[in-house]
């Protein structure tokens, strides 16, 4: 996807997306399917910029998956716009990399303790039981775009596709089988204590997929 379609896509998530990111049956996008749905969670404010339970994600039974590792990210600790989406796509790493070993240690660093989304995917994560993970599955990076912002120093519009794999069924569970989806996601940025963290966030289906 070229860089320009992508900015128009951005631009259309962000007038429908963070403002309507606190409650996300709001607006007209399409929400995503219930495997990351990040909206409005019991937890209250407990952040990732806080303690924000982050030991409670257990790794015991974890699959060998290796950790996103921040030198695949250069940049992201960098006050440039650059450094920002380097950033986002650290923090999306994170939360698939959670979704397969119940880890949310560094994940709760990576954003604000007033980012909803934020903590509907933590809380997702950490709700996995023990060793009833997602199977091993990739992020592929299909395009980024920085745009500067009113209420935050950035605001970065990332296109992704989660590949295939399986889920555990809430009830029982068993495997559940899941095709690779498109998305596409809206972060307002701020540079904080010399690191970006995430304000606010947005996903949904992409309804760019070709």
């Amino acid at each position: 996807m070229s860089r320009r379609l992508l900015a128009a896509v951005a631009a259309a998530a962000l007038t429908v997306g963070l403002a309507a990111c606190g409650d996300p049956t709001e607006g007209t996008k399409t929400d995503p399917p219930p495997s990351i749905d990040i909206g409005q969670s019991d937890g209250g404010g407990d952040g990732g910029a806080s303690d924000g339970g982050g030991d409670e994600g257990s790794t015991e039974a974890a699959p060998d998956i290796p950790a996103p590792d921040p030198a695949d990210y250069p940049g992201m600790d960098e006050q440039t716009p650059e450094g920002a989406e380097q950033a986002v796509r650290f923090y999306f790493a994170n939360v698939f990399w959670g979704y397969q070993t119940g880890d949310t240690r560094v994940l709760n660093g990576l954003y604000d303790d007033g980012c909803v989304g934020c903590i509907g995917f933590r809380d997702r994560i950490e709700g996995q039981p023990d060793g009833q993970y997602w199977s091993e599955t990739t992020v592929s990076d299909l395009g980024t775009d920085v745009q500067e912002a009113t209420n935050y120093d950035f605001e970065v519009g990332y296109l992704f596709v989660v590949g295939e794999h399986s889920e555990p069924a809430p009830n029982s569970g068993n495997a559940v089988e899941y095709a690779a989806i498109e998305y596409i996601s809206v972060a307002g940025v701020e540079w904080q204590s010399g690191r970006w963290v995430i304000a606010e966030l947005t996903v949904s289906e992409s309804s760019n997929a070709e």
